[in-house]
């Protein structure tokens, strides 16, 4: 009996506690950071023994921990040791994984172990889908914005604009029952980014350049482009590109887009020239770098021959970033499979970008370039709270980007490795 009495408080704490971290997971509840090295920005400096408040999914305070008062009821993170930025980016996605195929009518557990693969695991509290099925990505949307899961927030293009269907995709498609329209003039492409608007999208993908098999690419009519463009921006919306060769990046300079999807792998060496125009055109670049990695394993090149041929597309991203072109971190995940994020940072720090300029195309551009800037990508008072708690220094070594300890999205943990969900 006395054993039993003493035990029961015990308990009683400890469901307490676990009462607290459920309201931290579906963010019901105020939320205190304690005790981290805070980076607020890529530009300013790290506060030190520091403490972020949440309520209500926003920020309402940051600062040292002496300042910040605990109100009564909320859930504290002891963060002593660890390192907290603005929730992370991820520009380049694709919601196309067969177990997310289905998201209206797929089972909840189904589609969080494939939305905690894919994205919470590696600290992204916002994405960019840049083509996939619209009806289907704007399903799992909708099911992230009701909190039947836990997901970053969901930005798409839908379906993109292309004359025909790239080779790498055809057999996927036929064995998913996945259909998406080629476009042949001006007025279909419009016609397609009216449709794709009305039904949910953000933005529009142009394939400027479609392989078709080795050495072949069917490069997007220039005037095809410029409707789909200027449809988008008549939107205040922004444009992709999917440049693939040199002419394709051609197309793209001159129909106004917004973004390269890629650095570009049949391109000669970017020179001066040709940097100073992307500069000038103020179009922004996603390296993923990593994806180059991994076909030319798919293709089982040799591997002094696919050395060679990451480091050309470390060399482009090196060139653009050097002339202080946007750069935005993305992956290409939901193609490839690869979703763990270390190697991207080795590779972007091997062309020459340091823990600012990573952690800043994982943050203040994004934001910036897609509208979010007043709402994500640091960490302030008022800003939605999104955050990345990292188990190691990232100013110290950037592969501490992929070390994530927690990911938090408008005040509710998303992941967290320590507990089931």
């Amino acid at each position: 009996m006395f054993k039993a009495v003493r035990l029961l408080p015990i308990l009683m704490i400890l469901g307490l506690s676990l009462l607290g971290w459920a309201a931290a997971a579906d963010g019901s509840a105020d939320l205190v950071l304690r005790g981290a090295k805070i980076y607020p920005s890529p530009t300013e400096p790290a506060l030190e023994h520091g403490s972020i408040l949440v309520h209500n999914g926003h920020v309402v305070a940051v600062g040292p921990d002496r300042s910040i008062r605990v109100p009564a009821g909320a859930v504290t993170v002891d963060c002593k040791g660890l390192f907290v930025t603005a929730g992370f980016w991820n520009s380049h996605v694709h919601i196309l994984p067969p177990p997310l195929l289905h998201a209206r009518d797929a089972a909840a557990p189904q589609l969080q172990e494939q939305l905690d693969a894919m994205f919470n695991r590696w600290g992204f509290t916002s994405v960019f889908d840049i083509t996939s099925v619209l009806e289907n990505t704007v399903a799992l949307r909708d099911r992230i914005e009701h909190n039947e899961l836990r997901g970053p927030r969901l930005l798409t293009v839908g379906l993109p604009v292309w004359t025909k269907e790239p080779v790498y995709v055809r057999t996927f498609f036929k064995e998913n029952h996945i259909t998406m329209p080629n476009t042949a003039t001006a007025e279909q492409a419009t016609q397609l980014v009216r449709a794709n608007i009305a039904g949910g999208a953000n933005g529009t993908k142009l394939f400027a350049g479609s392989a078709q098999g080795a050495d072949q690419t069917e490069v997007l009519p220039l005037g095809i482009a410029k409707a789909a463009v200027g449809e988008t921006h008549s939107r205040g919306m922004p444009v992709f590109a999917h440049p693939n060769n040199l002419e394709g990046m051609r197309v793209a300079l001159q129909s106004g887009v917004d973004v390269l999807a890629h650095t570009v792998p049949d391109s000669p060496p970017w020179d001066a020239s040709l940097v100073a125009e992307l500069s000038a055109a103020k179009i922004a670049l996603i390296p993923t770098l990593t994806l180059f990695d991994v076909e030319a394993r798919r293709q089982g090149a040799p591997d002094a021959g696919r050395e060679a041929f990451v480091a050309s597309m470390v060399a482009e991203l090196r060139a653009y970033s050097q002339a202080g072109g946007d750069i935005l971190f993305g992956t290409d995940i939901g193609y490839i499979d690869q979703y763990d994020t270390t190697m991207e940072f080795v590779l972007m720090s091997r062309a020459g970008m340091d823990f600012q300029h990573i952690l800043a195309s994982l943050t203040t551009t994004p934001a910036r370039r897609f509208g979010y800037a007043d709402r994500s990508g640091h960490i302030a008072p008022g800003v939605e709270a999104d955050l990345v708690v990292l188990s190691a220094d990232p100013a110290q070594d950037v592969t501490a980007l992929s070390k994530v300890r927690y990911t938090i999205r408008k005040g509710r943990i998303n992941y967290q490795p320590e507990a089931s969900h």
